[in-house]
């Protein structure tokens, strides 16, 4: 395998791909370990934008999912028809309108992450020993460094 660029290591080009492929595949049995009720991953991302970024408004909310603002109304439409938003004038300016997490919205993430990380935490222990878990922990602190730059 050559590296794609004179300046970047063959290790790091491996690394990369590495990285990026495990990630993708524990991302994807993260989401298989909860029920989700029927939410599509756009909602679900929504929702846990709501939850980490706090109150938005429908178009900042479509230029963050990256989705044309008449598909994040019809997201959003969804979520408030199931409780799990809520909507508020804006402050600053009365003719927009913020969207929020509802209760029932800050109860479902909840219980996706305890989902998640109670499987997380029990597949480390069985299937890792404690040197590997120690070791995991160190790559995550630099893996960390990368989200940084």
């Amino acid at each position: 395998m050559a590296a794609t660029s004179a300046a970047v290591s063959e290790s790091a080009v491996q690394a990369a791909r590495e990285v990026r492929v495990v990630f993708s595949r524990l991302h994807r049995r993260l989401r298989e370990t909860y029920d989700t009720g029927g939410l599509t991953p756009t909602q679900t991302s929504v929702l846990s934008r709501l939850s980490t970024e706090g109150p938005a408004s429908t178009s900042d909310l479509a230029a963050a999912e990256r989705v044309r603002p008449q598909s994040m109304a019809a997201t959003l439409a969804v979520l408030d028809e199931r409780g799990l938003i809520r909507r508020s004038a804006d402050p600053d300016d009365g003719r927009r309108q913020l969207v929020s997490l509802s209760r029932a919205g800050s109860t479902l993430l909840a219980d996706k992450r305890r989902a998640g990380d109670e499987w997380l935490a029990r597949s480390l222990q069985d299937r890792c020993t404690e040197k590997e878990r120690q070791k995991i922990i160190e790559a995550l602190a630099l893996l960390e460094k990368l989200s940084h730059s």
